[in-house]
């Protein structure tokens, strides 16, 4: 087949791929009074940090467990795959605390501000562990992450926050949530939700 000539300025233009607009991850969920006070943290750090990035509101406030990609559209296979997966985690309720506060150096000329796990966050890195595991044995191992840092990210500044102690913050965990994040949109749409048990 003969090849095609191309000529300076007359390139052949590559179609471009639409940006994707739905992230999926599977999560941590503050109960609400607890994603409230979070929030007023939030206002406060903005005043004394001097910080005007926008705070994430309440009802997006997590703890990622394992990011599962973005899409254009709900891919249903994965969305099946791991509403198979995730019942098989067998792991009782437990207590989480934060507290601490910094942010996360990333390239971008805005930084994540996040709240970060107490010391003892056992508990949480073997329901980080437990989930991994069953989307593994489920065939989407692709998505899971050895590395763990347990946050939630509470806005995202130029400005950089040495990292320091705050009052502990903290809730029983009770669940794991399936969470459909509409990007650019600030929204979160709740997929289904399993309760810790054994």
């Amino acid at each position: 087949m003969p090849q095609q000539l191309v000529f300076q300025g007359f390139e052949p233009e590559l179609p471009t791929l639409p940006e994707p607009k739905d992230g999926l991850f599977l999560a941590l969920v503050p109960p609400a009074a607890m994603a409230d006070r979070i929030g007023n943290l939030i206002q406060r750090l903005r005043h004394s940090h001097g910080l005007r990035g926008e705070p994430l509101s309440p009802c997006r406030l997590h703890v990622t467990l394992h990011y599962l990609g973005a899409y254009n559209g709900l891919p249903q296979n994965l969305v099946e795959a791991v509403c198979m997966a995730a019942p098989r985690v067998s792991l009782a309720p437990f207590e989480i605390s934060f507290d601490r506060i910094g942010s996360f150096t990333s390239k971008r000329k805005t930084r994540p501000l996040v709240l970060r796990a107490g010391r003892d966050s056992a508990a949480l890195t073997m329901l980080h562990r437990a989930v991994g595991e069953a989307l593994t044995r489920a065939g989407l191992g692709r998505w899971v992450r050895p590395h763990f840092t347990p946050h939630i990210t509470l806005l995202y500044d130029r400005r950089l926050v040495d990292e320091h102690p705050i009052e502990s913050l903290g809730w029983t965990v009770t669940d794991f949530v399936f969470v459909h994040s509409l990007l650019g949109q600030g929204v979160h749409n709740h997929l289904a939700r399993w309760p810790l048990e054994r």
